[in-house]
């Protein structure tokens, strides 16, 4: 909701209606001085330049503006709205993303698998304010760059960073797995889940993933595997993070799922193939629904002034008008 702290403020756009009245009295006329030239028989003076017309036209607009915008500054507008601060706490949920160069493929729409899982990452957490989110990245190494936060801001900064190939060329799941139940062994969340997005099989690290899933099992942490990809022949586009060399190919899509299948049944989570961007943001959507808690809450009114971001567009305006006619058109003001 806009309001306006100090309104009176807007007693000074009384002047504009008087300036014109005293306008068109010639109160206010420019002073000038006449030159009598008895056998002058010419046409009198005309200003016959268009541009110039228009841009001294341009200019009390301009000027108006920047009056009127300065008035608005001084009434201090300000917008206010309410906000949920929670007073319980939520679910906790680690999306554990696949970062290896296979993600690179080009099969999920118009995007690469790992765009796509970005964005439906994104997605899912602007429409669920309450739980808290955590990432690891995953590939040949494993790293957690954000733990469970309701900072989804910061969490989704991370989250568009990620970039193929940073952290090696394998898919490391069992270590992966094991960060991000380390971080969650101790939380006193009332529920705790990870979410595996991966389109290969575990070939690096030194953590077996079903040894990882038993650990998850067993501090009551479920695991969602979601294999995203089509299989088949399927292009890649990657550039090397480490060189800035690019690669164009096609890659032979055919990776065995019975593995992730086999983790998320170990710890009463479920297993889901994605092959379109529609599918993998409906997948989250339905796994965050299944995994959310009631949770309490209180609104708070927040408001945010405008008043310098106001005042520097009308200082801007007034200071173009000047330009104008000062410096373009060469008036003496």
């Amino acid at each position: 909701m806009l309001v306006f702290e100090n309104p009176q403020a807007f007693f000074w756009l009384l002047l504009i209606p008087l300036y014109l009245i005293l306008k068109k009295l010639g109160i206010l006329s420019t002073i000038s001085f006449p030159l009598v030239m008895s056998d002058w028989k010419g046409k009198s003076f005309e200003w016959k330049h268009p541009v110039l017309s228009f841009v001294s036209y341009l200019a009390k607009v301009f000027f108006a503006i920047g009056f009127v915008l300065i008035c608005v500054a001084l009434a201090n507008p300000v917008i206010s709205h309410q906000e949920k601060v929670y007073t319980s706490r939520g679910t906790e949920i680690i999306f554990v993303i696949d970062t290896s160069p296979s993600m690179a493929a080009l099969d999920i729409g118009t995007s690469n698998r790992l765009e796509a899982a970005k964005q439906a990452v994104k997605v899912i957490t602007e429409s669920n304010s309450g739980a808290a989110y955590g990432l690891v990245a995953m590939a040949s190494e494993t790293a957690l760059l954000v733990p469970p936060t309701m900072d989804h801001e910061m969490f989704l900064q991370q989250v568009n960073a990620l970039q193929l190939g940073k952290f090696g060329e394998g898919t490391a799941i069992g270590t992966g797995i094991t960060s991000a139940v380390y971080h969650l062994i101790t939380s006193k969340a009332p529920k705790k889940c990870i979410l595996l997005l991966s389109d290969g099989e575990n070939n690096a690290g030194s953590i077996h993933p079903l040894t990882a899933a038993k650990i998850a099992k067993e501090n009551n942490i479920a695991i969602y595997t979601l294999a995203i990809g089509t299989r088949g022949s399927v292009p890649v586009e990657y550039t090397d993070p480490n060189t800035g060399k690019k690669y164009s190919a096609y890659l032979d899509s055919g990776f065995d799922t019975s593995q992730m299948k086999e983790i998320s049944s170990e710890t009463q989570g479920a297993f889901y193939s994605v092959d379109t961007l529609a599918l993998l943001s409906q997948t989250l959507e339905s796994i965050t629904k299944k995994e959310s808690v009631i949770q309490t809450y209180q609104l708070k009114n927040v408001t945010r002034s405008y008043h310098k971001e106001v005042l520097l567009f009308g200082i801007i305006t007034i200071i173009l008008a000047w330009f104008l006619r000062r410096v373009y058109m060469k008036e003496v003001l």
